[in-house]
């Protein structure tokens, strides 16, 4: 889900600037705790996937200056992955009835969301609000945090497939 405030002319920014990332675990989560340097680390690859992205075509700036947004992020509903392989056997199991088709689902998949504001660095104008949420693809339910790294690789890129829209629509190459 998005919102942009009527009239915002994203034309006249050039430069964003990222507040540092805040957490949030999921109600439902088994893992309620974190290590304060495994979060570190998590929020220093936040910022690592969006300033590479980004960086090229979109200037990060440390400082509030006109023309620059500033971005606050949320990652809310957080959920470890903590691959578990469910089996569901069939009886009488032997060789065949593995070929017949042998059902598995994974369990305790990771998933996370994102609750993100832009403001205009100088007024703290809100000019766009955002929420989305990630499920764990299957190469991410294998690590500890895949899901939460896939989900800010994800993002980073939309991120910037919105900042091309925007700026395409206002004429910007």
């Amino acid at each position: 889900m998005r919102w942009i405030k009527p009239g915002t002319d994203f034309n006249r920014y050039h430069g964003l600037m990222f507040d540092r990332v805040i957490f949030f675990f999921a109600p439902d989560s088994e893992y309620k705790g974190m290590d304060p340097q495994e979060l570190k680390e998590l929020a220093d690859l936040f910022h690592r996937q969006f300033k590479n992205v980004l960086k090229k075509n979109y200037p990060i700036v440390k400082t509030p200056g006109p023309g620059v947004v500033r971005i606050r992020c949320a990652i809310t509903d957080l959920k470890q992955s903590r691959p578990v392989l469910s089996e569901i056997w069939p009886s009488g199991f032997d060789l065949q009835n593995l070929k017949k088709g042998l059902k598995t689902s994974w369990a305790d998949s990771g998933a996370t969301s994102i609750e993100v504001m832009a403001l205009d660095s100088m007024t703290n104008t809100p000019i766009l609000a955002a929420i989305d949420d990630r499920k764990t693809g299957m190469k991410e339910k294998f690590t500890k945090w895949g899901s939460a790294e896939d989900a800010f690789r994800y993002w980073a890129y939309r991120t910037k497939l919105f900042l091309d829209q925007v700026s395409k629509e206002k004429g910007i190459d």
